[in-house]
């Protein structure tokens, strides 16, 4: 079947704390894709650790084959007892989905997964097990191209208790505007920073608890290939277009760097237009080729790139004026999105020529700007859980 997930989850920390006591691990093997989230007992750094531990215990059993029985086993024996109530807490839900289609869900004491398929709701079945006296809730399923699953911590259902809301954000309230959002938004970050928006509107934007939403949508495959610089030696540029331009019609192409753009343009025989819309004057416009996604200048616009990707990462800043630069329409924010929201695979094509204009030719070619940017490029993506490639030439 060729399983591809779109996965991103976003937190608030509860008010006034700098940790957040929910933690997710996003892992991937050979055959499959594992989102994990732990809600350590408490807030601040004694549940950042709980959930920590219990999320890193899972995540490296399960990789190494481990069963569920000797993940819970493990977990009961190894997190530290709580002084005041006398035990070792932290709450979790798992979810696995292999590339064949078959997926598995494993919950304890969170809040219910929200499985949407075909604008619909689909109801999770209980199937309770008791392990080391813990309740815990499995489920194997197939999942299919389309699919949405939700994991949250339950900060979500205590938001607004009290305030806004006498028992708080109930589980099928949050459900239905899980189903509406998802109908409107594209990709896993968004429906997660959404629902999370909503929580902390609910909470006064003063979270009384740690709140996490954890997203993983099932979607096609969607590679982008980049290219930037021209290749050291001038009779690989072909090799270079050529290799640049495989890949089906699936396959987003962007091109970053005037010189770049000038070879792919004489290299397929297409012309090269430049606009000359300055929309944002720190960034040089774009220019258009025929076939290619995007085309846009290397340096700047790359470095502005490699910007917004990080503030992705941190998580903590992704917020709607996160969104809002995201949708700007110039290349830097057109790239980043791409890479945010419609990338599972990046393909870097490197060319290692030197650019004078940007640094000194002796320097090493590791040590130039441009390469230094692509390394940057490809440890942030990777930080993205995205599979990078790079081919220098």
């Amino acid at each position: 079947m060729g399983i591809t997930v779109d996965v991103a989850y976003k937190s608030l920390n509860k008010f006034t704390e700098v940790l957040c006591g929910d933690k997710v691990e996003i892992l991937k093997t050979d055959d499959s894709d594992i989102l994990i989230l732990a809600d350590g007992m408490g807030s601040g750094v004694k549940a950042n650790i709980l959930s920590t531990l219990t999320s890193k215990i899972l995540g490296t059993m399960f990789l190494n084959g481990a069963t569920l029985e000797e993940c819970v086993e493990t977990i009961v024996q190894t997190l530290p007892i709580c002084q005041v109530r006398k035990v070792a807490y932290s709450t979790f839900s798992i979810l696995q989905v292999f590339h064949n289609g078959d997926a598995y869900l494993v919950e304890f004491d969170n809040p219910s997964c929200i499985f949407i398929r075909n604008g619909e709701l689909v109801e999770i079945p209980e199937n309770i097990r008791v392990i080391e006296d813990k309740k815990i809730n499995e489920f194997r399923f197939r999942v299919q191209r389309g699919d949405a699953l939700i994991l949250m911590s339950d900060g979500t259902i205590h938001a607004g208790v009290g305030d806004l809301l006498n028992f708080g954000w109930e589980w099928k309230d949050i459900a239905d505007y899980a189903l509406r959002q998802y109908r409107l938004t594209i990709s896993a970050i968004r429906l997660a920073t959404s629902i999370c928006q909503a929580c902390d509107d609910l909470y006064m934007s003063r979270p009384g608890d740690d709140t996490t939403v954890a997203v993983m949508r099932i979607i096609d495959s969607k590679p982008v290939h980049l290219m930037t610089g021209p290749a050291q030696n001038p009779d690989d540029d072909k090799k270079m277009v050529e290799s640049f331009m495989a890949g089906d019609d699936n396959t987003k192409r962007v091109v970053c760097g005037g010189t770049s753009a000038t070879i792919v343009s004489r290299v397929l025989g297409r012309k090269l237009d430049v606009s000359l819309n300055y929309v944002d004057p720190e960034i040089p416009p774009m220019a258009f080729i025929e076939g290619i996604d995007l085309v846009t200048e290397g340096v700047l616009t790359l470095n502005r790139v490699v910007q917004l990707l990080k503030r992705y990462v941190q998580n903590e800043t992704v917020s709607e004026a996160f969104f809002e630069e995201l949708d700007k329409v110039n290349g830097a924010s057109m790239v980043a999105k791409m890479l945010i929201e419609d990338c599972t695979e990046l393909h870097l094509y490197v060319g290692k020529a030197i650019n004078s204009a940007y640094q000194n030719p002796g320097l090493p070619f590791d040590l130039g700007i441009r390469q230094n940017l692509v390394e940057q490029l490809r440890q942030t993506v990777t930080a993205m859980g995205k599979q990078v490639t790079v081919t220098y030439y």
